[in-house]
Parts: structure tokens; sequence; C-alpha cells
């Protein structure tokens, strides 16, 4: 359970079954790629994804740009049902992950990131300068998540009570 003022990870609400499902994270940072600081968003993932049922590939630290989409395309090889990276998606010139995932998106799922802002918003106003985008390659569920804990935490609380029910859907169910 999360304790107020700390960044663990949201209680599984489960909509569908996970059990067995593979996972990937991709890391966008050139500086926790160069070892200048650890990785804060990698262990949030993980811990969430694990809770959850899902077999999770160890997180790939990449520098921002195009190693983010090399890293999503080499993960999309595996067939995983979820890919979530995390950084990259702001205004600065080196913040090229939305950039190098949607061409690797079939289709948009564009309520998940409008409600991973508006969630984000009433916290900070800076959320609303992401430029995350959610959505299926195939079968495989694509999204680019804030590179800080906390707006990680706010992801992942959007995704907390969809996210069978969305691997369900992209994997041919049509359960409600």
């Amino acid at each position: 359970m999360s304790t107020p003022g700390t960044l663990n990870a949201p209680e599984p609400h489960r909509h569908g079954d996970v059990q067995g499902r593979k996972a990937g994270i991709v890391i966008a940072s050139t500086r926790a790629a160069a070892g200048i600081y650890d990785d804060e968003t990698g262990p949030v993932i993980t811990d969430w994804l694990t809770e959850h049922g899902f077999d999770v590939f160890p997180a790939m630290v990449v520098p921002d740009g195009e190693p983010v989409g090399a890293a999503i395309r080499a993960l999309l090889t595996q067939r995983p049902a979820v890919v979530i990276t995390s950084g990259g998606t702001g205004l600065s010139p080196d913040d090229r992950t939305p950039d190098v995932t949607l061409p690797l998106l079939d289709r948009e799922i564009p309520g998940i990131m409008e409600a991973v802002r508006s969630a984000g918003a009433a916290k900070t106003p800076l959320a609303v300068l992401s430029r995350g985008y959610a959505g299926a390659a195939g079968k495989t569920f694509i999204i680019n998540l804030p590179g800080s804990p906390k707006g990680v935490m706010d992801g992942l609380t959007v995704l907390d009570p969809v996210i069978g029910h969305l691997c369900d859907q992209l994997e041919g169910g049509h359960g409600h």
C-alpha cells in the first residue's frame, strides 16, 4: 500500500489476467546511460509490472533520441504485451521519445495520455508539457511516461485499473 509522501507503486487492481505476459522498460536518459546518476524510474516501473503479474525484461537504460527507438524495436521482437518508456517526453532538443515512438504505433490510444497528463496537472502545471504517446504496435501496448518518479506514478495510477483489460483486447479478447 502506498504511504502518503512515498513513491511506492499503487496497489494492483485486477481487470483481466496478465499472469505470464511479458513486459519491457526503456529508460531514456543520456546521463543515466553514461552512469552520471542512477535511474530512479526503472525500479518503480519494474515493481509495478511485477506486482501486476508481468514477466519483466531488465530495464534498458539508453541515451535520449534514436537509441530509444532502437531499444523499443528490439523489445518488440520479443513480443511483449507491454513496453513502458520513461523520460525524453519534454520539450528539450534531446527529448525525442515521442518522436521515435509514434512511427512504431499502429493505433494511438489518446485517452490514456489525456488521463496521465490530467493526473499530473492536478499536482503540477508542468505535466501538460509532456508529449508522450500511448498506443498499440501490433498486440503490444506502448506508453511514454515522464522521466520523473512522480510523473511515472501518475501514469501507473492511470494504467492500474485498465492494464489487464487493455492487454486482453490487444490480444483479441472482447470481454467488458
